[in-house]
């Protein structure tokens, strides 16, 4: 079973619905058979490279809300990524453009431990007060992953990866993915938002159900499976 999964860097909810998601498949018992697949996306492409302000500054002019109104969305978004093990530091968040950074995670991917990639990322970004727009730091995430940081240096300069981030984005915009994150389960269920642990382990069930179901095995050629001895509400068969 295949799970693709649409976020980006830069969404404190991404975090939160890996966590929730990670849950899930962690008491999944056909996890080994679940190939997760994650995608990039962008919030807002329009951003340069390096965002004069803060992240309070920023979404007060993205959003067009009171500082006081965001300041409380910061902190509500903080308690509950607590509840998940997660140590937000909006005071400290870096505001940058994150498409470098899907640069990285699709060289990662190649090598084999975009996961560890991605998980470094989100931490960095939200927990850390790192620059994820910064070549130095994409480098030394990379390195730390376990990646050849001159091939990490390479890819980033030459932008090797361009465009499978723009397909990815392109992707999304084919389903009408509007807002991240975004789960997708064997191309066929579609999840919204980082929903609570309860509900992806459910998709996760019906997915694997509708992709592996059950075959009857009749002991007789031509028998049907119901006659064999078996008890059911109307008593036993004799």
């Amino acid at each position: 079973m295949k799970v693709e999964i649409w976020s980006d860097i830069a969404c404190p909810w991404c975090y939160i619905g890996k966590r929730r998601f990670e849950a899930a498949l962690a008491a999944f018992p056909h996890r080994e058979d679940v190939e997760v697949q994650w995608r990039s996306y962008q919030l807002d492409p329009t951003l340069p490279d390096h965002h004069d302000g803060t992240e309070l500054d920023y979404l007060v002019e993205r959003k067009g809300m009171s500082r006081e109104q965001v300041s409380q969305m910061f902190e509500q978004v903080t308690a509950i990524a607590a509840d998940e093990g997660l140590a937000y530091d909006f005071d400290s968040v870096v505001v940058a453009n994150s498409f470098a950074g899907h640069e990285l995670l699709h060289l990662a991917k190649a090598r084999g431990v975009g996961e560890q990639v991605k998980e470094a990322l989100l931490s960095a970004h939200f927990e850390h007060g790192e620059d994820i727009g910064d070549g130095d730091v994409l480098v030394r995430i990379g390195v730390e992953a376990g990646l050849d940081g001159d091939e990490v240096v390479r890819d980033l300069e030459t932008h090797t990866w361009r465009d499978a981030v723009v397909a990815d984005i392109t992707a999304a915009g084919s389903l009408d993915i509007r807002g991240v994150p975004f789960f997708v389960l064997d191309e066929k269920y579609g999840i919204s938002g980082a929903q609570p642990t309860e509900l992806f382990t459910q998709a996760l069930e019906q997915a694997w159900r509708e992709s592996n179901p059950l075959v009857m095995v009749s002991p007789t050629p031509g028998a049907s499976p119901t006659d064999a001895a078996a008890c059911g509400p109307d008593g036993c068969a004799i």
